[in-house]
């Protein structure tokens, strides 16, 4: 795959479950929208959990900066946080 290699991530708890494909960001287009989504302050990706707080702060104990906290909206809940790679994640609770 030239410079890039094939690189997937699993849980530990779930080694057969959603696998994540980690890609590589070298097309001109990549770095501009990744920039611009970050000072739009838009999560590249969201992913859901059971309870957001308790990931927030579970995360926040491993390290992990978030740029918002949980906060309640309607139906759902939501945190977003620093991926270190250029994007913003997001993690969503159903209510």
């Amino acid at each position: 795959m030239g410079e890039a290699r094939w690189l997937t991530v699993v849980s530990p708890e779930d080694s057969d479950g959603v696998e994540l494909v980690l890609e590589p960001d070298g097309h001109p287009a990549a770095k501009p929208f990744k920039r611009a989504l970050v000072e739009d302050g838009i999560p590249f990706t969201s992913f859901g959990v059971k309870d957001v707080n308790a990931e927030y702060k579970r995360l926040v104990a491993a390290g992990v900066r978030f740029t918002q906290p949980p906060v309640e909206m309607g139906p759902v809940a939501t945190a977003v946080f620093d991926d270190t790679c250029g994007n913003l994640i997001q993690i969503a609770q159903k209510k």
